[in-house]
């Protein structure tokens, strides 16, 4: 089996905005790791002769048809909004 460069598990944190404690750096390591070395392993699979498809089985008219319908009753579309006003979602102002 090929071996993985050396991931650099602090950048790869810091990209991601990610605090990690060192147990944690070193679980998720080696998690990478075992991901990048199945990764070369699936590389190294024969698909010469595997026809390129987009799906596994033939799909066919996947769209809806396009014809105007009612829209969504207030009620209905406001049911879940943290807080309302006027028959509209009300939001904290982030502009001063």
């Amino acid at each position: 089996m090929s071996s993985v460069p050396h991931i650099d598990i602090d950048h790869v944190a810091k990209l991601a905005r990610l605090a990690l404690t060192p147990a944690e750096k070193e679980d998720f390591s080696r998690q990478l790791g075992d991901v990048l070395r199945h990764i070369e392993q699936l590389r190294r699979v024969d698909v010469g002769a595997v026809e390129p498809t987009a799906h596994a089985f033939p799909v066919h008219n996947v769209w809806a048809a396009d014809e105007p319908q009612d829209g969504l009753p207030v009620a209905a579309a406001l049911r879940n909004a943290p807080a309302q006003r006027q028959n509209m979602v009300a939001v904290p102002k982030v502009v001063e």
